[in-house]
């Protein structure tokens, strides 16, 4: 799986996990975030939150899906250790979706059982500027179906939930089932996020009882 997700290479796409500009402090910064995502990965979830694409802010940098360079060196990140900046910038990436959602998961006490992946998980952007998000491509959000399945599959018994419209496309087309829907914490959405994961927290644990 992580193979597949470092060889993929697509136009207007950056690929985090191999990707090295003049923003990173390391030389070796794919395979850093590579190790970032496999830390973040190495537990037993309940759930899957999946989103649409990398971000530019977050996970471009990160590794990690909704996850920026600031929440990581604030340490708000679990199983995952960063003990230095990530980047040259003069100011760490912050990005206000992943700010969002990972206090509702420390809020609702579930950030140790929760795992993040994207529907798209490279990082699409505009044409001639790296630095900026775009909606994938249908023909991208298939390249995405198989390690969305190896993904779900890795943490069967884990209840997979998506975070906007795409990511809920994504899971329909490849579980032929109902799959909750979470308002996307961007644009306004926060309440509505955090109100909805907080429902389906508190009725995955009233089944547990």
């Amino acid at each position: 799986m992580f193979r597949i997700l470092q060889r993929f290479s697509a136009p207007d796409v950056c690929n985090p996990w191999r990707a090295h500009d003049a923003l990173d402090c390391s030389a070796r910064a794919g395979a850093e975030r590579l190790l970032r995502l496999q830390q973040h990965l190495d537990c037993r979830p309940q759930i899957v939150l999946v989103g649409e694409a990398a971000g530019y802010q977050g996970c471009r940098y990160s590794g990690i899906p909704f996850t920026s360079e600031r929440l990581l060196l604030e340490g708000a990140i679990p199983r995952v250790a960063c003990t230095g900046r990530l980047t040259h910038r003069p100011r760490p990436w912050s990005e206000p979706s992943a700010s969002i959602l990972w206090c509702t998961l420390h809020t609702l006490g579930v950030a140790e059982r929760v795992v993040l992946w994207n529907a798209f998980p490279w990082h699409p952007h505009r044409s001639g500027t790296p630095h900026s998000n775009r909606r994938p491509t249908r023909t991208e959000l298939a390249c995405g179906q198989p390690l969305l399945r190896a993904l779900l599959e890795r943490f069967d018994g884990a209840r997979p939930i998506a975070v906007g419209q795409v990511a809920h496309e994504s899971l329909v087309r490849l579980l032929g089932e109902s799959v909750p829907r979470l308002r996307h914490p961007a644009y306004g959405g926060a309440v509505e996020f955090a109100r909805g994961l907080a429902v389906l927290v508190r009725g995955r644990a009233r089944r547990a009882d």
